[in-house]
């Protein structure tokens, strides 16, 4: 597996990565086999993966705890992301949990990065996250937190997640952001207009996550039958009624280059991203050895200029990301 690093403070991280999110939330059949995603993290860490990425909001918390099981032992030799600012800590809580909102603020991140490095189990996180920007505190206090946790040896590097570029811009001059997460795939291009000319400009790392359109660009959902009740893509409106139907076309394009190459449409769509530069360290999610090991193999396709092109005239999905856009590029 290549690796890569990420911004100007140039944290080193595997080329390609593993989101953890799916394991414990969000997603159909989340949470109901721990022992067998210890099992696809580790097999991770014997290819060569070493970028995990998970949030206390995943769960909540179940996440956390879930890696500090798997790399008990390994804490050494993997780079560990998570995620601050959507969980309430300073409200009360809701049935034993806290609300769920966005806070920013320096009281709220304090008690967040102390709750993380207890539930995963070390005394540093590698990579720090604002899960989403919070309109009530201004980024330059959050970074000015962040910072300060910086100094005192609790995080290593410290970046946001569906942040805006002016927003991105006024948290790096506070300190420089090592890494920007956003949604980025053939599924969603929106970083090429403005985010991705901004922290290329500024030196900071891209990390797209859902690099598989949430599962769609594999070509195995087809139906919102095959996902469960709970499963956050049936209120996601790329996922509802005919615009489904519609945005199947984009995995039909996908998949004739997958047919030229003896692949599968995910990894296609995986060698197209890691195509477009050498700052992106995607973070595709799975539960499944096998899915991961088909993942990891990506990073040895080599697509064509013809083929890269074709795939750049990708049909536009149809539908917003999320039911409700507006908490992101704030």
């Amino acid at each position: 597996m290549k690796r890569i690093t990420l911004g100007t403070e140039r944290l080193e991280v595997s080329r390609l990565g593993l989101g953890c999110m799916g394991m414990s939330a969000f997603y159909t059949g989340a949470g109901t086999d721990d022992a067998g995603s210890i099992r696809t993290i580790h097999r991770a860490v014997d290819l060569g993966v070493t970028f995990f990425d998970t949030a206390e909001v995943y769960g909540p918390y179940a996440n956390e705890e879930l890696l500090a099981k798997a790399f008990a032992g390994k804490r050494d030799q993997v780079v560990i992301a998570t995620k601050f600012g959507t969980l309430l800590h300073r409200s009360p809580e809701v049935n034993g949990m806290p609300a769920r909102g966005l806070d920013g603020s320096p009281e709220n991140l304090r008690i967040s990065v102390e709750g993380s490095l207890r539930r995963l189990g070390t005394d540093h996180i590698d990579l720090y996250y604002q899960h989403r920007m919070d309109p009530a505190t201004p980024i330059e206090e959050t970074v000015g937190a962040l910072a300060e946790l910086i100094q005192e040896g609790k995080i290593l590097h410290y970046g946001l997640s569906e942040a805006a570029p002016e927003t991105i811009r006024r948290a790096n001059a506070v300190h420089p952001v090592t890494a920007l997460q956003t949604e980025y795939s053939l599924w969603s291009r929106d970083p090429e207009a403005e985010i991705l000319p901004t922290v290329r400009e500024l030196g900071i790392g891209f990390v797209p996550y859902s690099p598989l359109g949430r599962g769609f660009l594999t070509g195995s959902i087809r139906s919102l039958d095959q996902l469960d009740e709970s499963d956050f893509r049936r209120f996601s409106p790329r996922f509802e009624g005919d615009n489904l139907k519609a945005n199947i076309r984009i995995v039909e394009q996908v998949d004739a280059v997958a047919k030229e190459i003896d692949a599968a449409p995910g990894q296609v769509a995986l060698a197209w991203l890691l195509a477009q530069g050498d700052d992106i360290a995607p973070i595709p999610g799975t539960r499944r050895v096998e899915n991961l090991e088909q993942n990891v193999a990506s990073d040895a396709i080599e697509l064509t200029k013809e083929q890269l092109a074709r795939l750049d005239e990708v049909a536009t999905p149809v539908g917003d990301r999320y039911a409700d856009m507006t908490p992101l590029n704030r």
